[in-house]
C-alpha cells in the first residue's frame, strides 16, 4: 500500500522487531529501555497485526493493534483493536504515512468483524480526524495522608490483609480483576500473558522507590481483593516525608476495598500517597475527610472508535428506553455514513439502516466518545458537535446512553 512515491506500509516481520522498536523508541524521545520490558513486548506483539513504513530500506513508520475484548455498558465484552506502538519519524511528517497506516488498520479492523476500536494517545489532537475522540477518563490524586482520614464502612474490621509476593499471588489477582471486568464498561478481559505486564519492575525505572509490592485482601479465606504499589523513603525539615504510589488495586467489596485504602494511608513513615490512573467515580473520594487535600485531577485516558456502527451500537444495552433515528458523518469510515435507527433498553438493543427521517445528527466521534457513557451527548451538543433534529430525542438519548458506572482502563497498551 503506497503512502507517497517512496513510502510503503508493510506486515512486521518477527526479523525486524529490535529495529521496529528502536524507531518507536526513538520517535517517543525516550531513554533506553529495560530489556524485560522490550522482552515482553514482543512477547505480547501480534505480529500479523503491526505494520511496518518502509523508505526503501528506512523504517520510517510503525503502528500496530491488539486483539483486545472490552467491556461495554450492559457487561457484554465485545471484541476491541487496541491501537498500539504508533510513530512517524520526523524526517517524513506530513507525507501521508500516518494516514496511510490508519487506512490499513482500520480496513483490517472492519475485515476482522471488530465494532470497536481504542487508543490511549500522546498527542490527542492527532487522532480525531481518523474518527477517534476521548471516552474514558482518569482520576490522579496526591493524597495528604498526615491529614486526610477515612471513615470505613462496616466490615473492614473483618478484612484480613497480608503481604505477598506480587508473583505468588498473581492468579489470584488475576482472578479479582476478571470477576470486575464485566461490571464497568472500558475493562479489557486480559489475554494470556497480559497479566505479566502488571510485574514489570525494572530497577532503573524505580527512582529510588522500593521494588513492586502486594497487599492482599482477604474474607472467608478467599482473596478479595488486592493493591500493588512502591514506596520511596523521604526526609523533610519535620521529619519523615516519605511516598507511597499506587501501581494497581482491585477489590470484590466495599470493606475489602475500603481496607486496602486504610492501609495505604498508614503505611509507617510515608506521608503521601501518589494515585494515578484510577475510575473516575473511584469510592475512595466518598470515604475521606478533606478531599481538598487529596489534590485530585482528571485527565483523558481511553480514545474510542466505532468502526462499525450497527454492531457496536447494538453490542450494548441503554439505561433508559430509546428510539432514534440518527444522522451518522463518517468522512474517514465512510461505510458508516448514513441514517441507523437505533432502538434498546437494559434488556438490548438493535441498530439497522433505514431511510426514516433523522431525529439526531453527529459525527463517529461523538458517538465514540458517548458508546461507554462516560460523556454525555447532551454536553456534546452544548459544545455544538450533536444537533437535534426532533424536539425532545436529545434528553431521551442522551440519558439512555448513560453509564451507572462510568467507565474506565486499567492500564495502558
Amino acid at each position: 500500500m503506497a503512502t507517497d512515491r517512496t513510502t510503503e506500509v508493510k506486515v512486521l516481520r518477527p526479523e525486524e522487531f529490535d529495529g521496529w522498536w528502536d524507531h518507536l523508541v526513538r520517535a517517543f524521545g525516550a531513554g533506553p529501555t529495560p530489556a524485560e520490558e522490550r522482552e515482553l513486548d514482543r512477547s505480547l506483539t501480534e505480529f500479523e497485526r503491526s505494520l511496518a513504513v518502509w523508505d526503501g530500506a528506512e523504517l520510517v513508520g510503525t503502528g500496530g493493534a491488539f486483539s483486545f475484548r472490552m467491556t461495554v455498558p450492559g457487561g457484554a465484552v465485545v471484541p476491541a483493536a487496541g491501537v498500539t506502538m504508533v510513530s512517524v519519524s520526523a524526517t517524513h511528517r506530513r507525507r501521508g504515512v500516518l494516514t496511510s497506516m490508519m487506512r490499513r488498520q482500520l480496513d483490517d479492523v472492519r475485515e476482522r468483524g471488530e465494532p470497536l476500536a481504542a487508543l490511549t494517545a500522546s498527542e490527542p489532537a492527532i487522532y480525531g480526524r481518523f474518527g477517534y475522540d476521548a471516552a474514558i477518563y482518569q482520576l490522579h490524586a496526591e493524597i495528604d495522608t498526615s491529614r486526610v482520614t477515612l471513615a470505613v464502612p462496616a466490615g473492614t474490621d473483618d478484612v484480613r490483609l497480608r503481604y505477598a509476593g506480587p508473583a505468588d499471588v498473581l492468579d489470584a489477582c488475576e482472578a479479582v480483576y476478571a470477576e470486575l471486568v464485566p461490571l464497568r464498561p472500558g475493562m479489557l478481559a486480559r489475554q494470556p500473558g497480559w497479566e505479566r505486564a502488571g510485574l514489570l519492575d525494572p530497577e532503573s525505572e524505580r527512582d529510588g522507590a522500593s521494588a513492586l509490592q502486594c497487599v492482599v485482601a482477604e474474607r472467608g479465606g478467599r482473596i478479595t481483593g488486592y493493591a500493588r504499589f512502591r514506596t520511596k523513603l523521604g526526609w523533610g525539615p519535620s521529619g519523615h516525608d516519605g511516598t507511597v504510589t499506587l501501581d494497581a488495586l482491585a477489590a470484590l467489596d466495599p470493606a475489602s476495598d475500603a481496607a486496602l485504602w486504610r492501609f495505604l494511608f498508614g503505611i509507617d513513615l510515608m506521608s503521601t500517597l501518589a494515585v494515578r490512573g484510577r475510575p473516575v467515580d473511584d469510592a475512595w473520594q466518598y470515604l475521606v475527610s478533606d478531599i481538598r487535600r487529596c489534590r485530585t485531577r482528571v485527565r483523558d485516558m481511553g480514545y474510542v472508535r466505532l468502526v462499525d456502527v450497527g454492531k457496536a451500537l447494538a453490542a450494548r444495552t441503554y439505561q433508559a428506553p430509546v428510539d432514534v433515528v440518527l444522522e451518522v458523518d463518517d468522512a474517514f469510515c465512510p461505510w458508516n455514513t448514513g441514517r441507523w435507527r437505533l432502538s434498546g433498553d437494559a434488556k438490548g438493543a438493535s441498530c439497522e439502516r433505514t431511510t426514516d427521517t433523522a431525529e439526531l445528527a453527529l459525527s463517529v466521534r461523538e458517538l465514540g466518545a458517548a458508546y461507554l457513557g462516560g460523556v454525555s451527548l447532551l454536553s456534546l451538543a452544548r459544545a455544538g458537535r450533536v444537533r437535534e433534529l426532533r424536539p425532545g430525542v436529545l434528553a431521551e438519548a442522551s440519558t439512555a446512553f448513560g453509564s451507572a458506572v462510568l467507565p474506565w482502563l486499567p492500564h495502558g497498551f
